[in-house]
């Protein structure tokens, strides 16, 4: 009696050791993990509102746009992370250029919202990779078979969208994804305990580059008439939808985000990030009206499936085997080296 109890408690307050997480791992309150969710809503919205942005501004323009508004405050505010100036660089020509390069062009190509947010998780396949040929990580079986499945949904899912709006578009979001993986490796070995001040201080490298090609590709015409323009009231939507990706999608969803990865292990954390794509597709279909066809529902999943498989490891549930005084103990998760965000 006294274990059936313990049990529907630890279910109440710790759900994650129902679903196959033991020990100290399964640490995340309730309230934990509607900080999460909460994340991961933010995070699938964003995409939508970088539609809205992208419908009255020019894309690399607007790209660069949103890094320079956020780099005043964190010029002015925000103390320095404590990392080497060339890890600085990687992390924003990567993550933040390269990434915001590829997925703006794409989406202002006709690339669906809600496809974007699954796209872009990519990057963890390809982190994996560049890994292993850059830094000198081991790729286990495990890690080779997710990252095989995922390139297979990646490959449905461009098939399918090529034969409707032709390959552009989708390859310039893949080039997103790859971008951010580059990031990856530059925030990881930037090695901070900062991560959010790394966040913030990688908005100074972006907006330089990105104006730069701006003036070139898309010429002071095109700026200049988009910006006229984004002097209306019918401007008014990219405006929110600009202000939502600085405020909601970068500093405070990255904020939430770090202060849970600070306090859980990654490997519980981390998983979360699969839900974005699900609420991108949903809310891309209901706001939107965007529908996805089966096919690319079909490598979405895969896409999803194979991330999942390649960045965790298996796990038994140990809730009826754990010693008595192991299910009140708790403790917080690792230091936080490098940050993780996503989202758009």
């Amino acid at each position: 009696m006294e274990s059936a109890a313990a049990t529907q408690r630890i279910g109440r307050d710790y759900p994650l050791d129902l679903l196959g997480f033991s020990g100290d791992d399964a640490r995340v309150p309730v309230r934990h993990i509607l900080l999460a969710l909460t994340v991961v809503t933010l995070w699938g919205l964003n995409f939508i509102a970088i539609h809205f942005s992208l419908e009255h501004f020019p894309p690399i323009f607007l790209a660069g746009l949103r890094f320079a508004l956020l780099a005043v405050p964190a010029l002015l505010f925000v103390p320095w992370p404590g990392v080497k100036v060339r890890y600085l660089l990687g992390y924003g020509l990567g993550f933040g250029t390269l990434q915001f390069f590829g997925l703006y062009l794409g989406m202002a190509a006709g690339f669906p919202a809600g496809l974007a947010s699954l796209v872009l998780q990519a990057s963890a396949p390809f982190t994996v990779l560049l890994g292993a040929l850059l830094l000198r990580e081991s790729i286990t079986a495990r890690r080779a078979a997710g990252i095989a499945v995922a390139v297979g949904g990646l490959v449905t899912v461009g098939l399918s969208r090529g034969s409707i709006d032709g390959w552009g578009p989708f390859l310039l979001v893949v080039l997103g994804a790859f971008g951010w993986s580059l990031g990856n490796l530059a925030s990881r070995q930037a090695q901070t305990d900062r991560p959010l001040a790394l966040v913030m201080w990688m908005t100074v490298v972006p907006p330089l580059p990105l104006f730069a090609v701006s003036l070139l590709v898309e010429g002071p015409g095109e700026i200049s008439s988009g910006v006229a323009s984004s002097l209306t009231a019918e401007a008014l939507p990219g405006w929110g939808g600009l202000v939502y990706t600085m405020l909601f999608g970068t500093i405070v969803g990255s904020g939430i985000w770090v202060w849970l990865m600070r306090r859980h292990p990654a490997g519980v954390v981390a998983p979360f990030s699969m839900l974005v794509p699900v609420v991108g597709i949903l809310a891309a279909w209901w706001i939107l009206g965007q529908s996805p066809t089966w096919w690319e529902l079909i490598g979405g999943l895969l896409v999803l499936v194979g991330v999942l498989w390649s960045s965790t490891q298996p796990g038994v549930p140990r809730l009826l085997g754990r010693r008595p005084g192991a299910l009140h103990r708790g403790r917080a998760g690792p230091k936080v080296k490098a940050p993780t965000s996503t989202g758009g």
